[in-house]
């Protein structure tokens, strides 16, 4: 069975080519420029949950993150946050993520990343 990844990012660019890339690789990516899928993620069911930290007039990636891990319902679902932040690691930590991604980044250890998470 595909594993379920939301992926949310603030450039289109990037989003395009993550979306692409992982479902060259088997996943099934619901793929977004907001944090809308977050809001029906219940319904989505994912297996991960892939957040840029600056979402465009919206919650930083961390908040939604920190909002799924404290929530019983969701806080088993994986979670990866991604920033071109000089202190990642430590944004990545105080929101309870399972792992991060810093911008930019080789596709091929995004790709490692999230297998090993999914």
């Amino acid at each position: 069975m595909r594993k379920k990844v939301v992926l949310v990012q603030d450039n289109k660019d990037i989003l395009e080519i993550m979306d692409q890339v992982l479902v060259e690789e088997g996943f099934d990516v619901i793929a977004s420029l907001t944090t809308d899928p977050i809001e029906k993620i219940d319904q989505i069911d994912p297996d991960l949950v892939v957040v840029d930290d600056y979402i465009k007039g919206r919650k930083k990636g961390s908040e939604v993150i920190n909002a799924l891990k404290s929530d019983p319902d969701t806080e088993e679902i994986s979670a990866i946050l991604t920033s071109t932040a000089n202190n990642l690691p430590e944004i990545a930590e105080a929101c309870k993520a399972d792992d991060y991604i810093e911008k930019p980044f080789d596709l091929d250890y995004m790709v490692d990343v999230v297998k090993r998470n999914a």
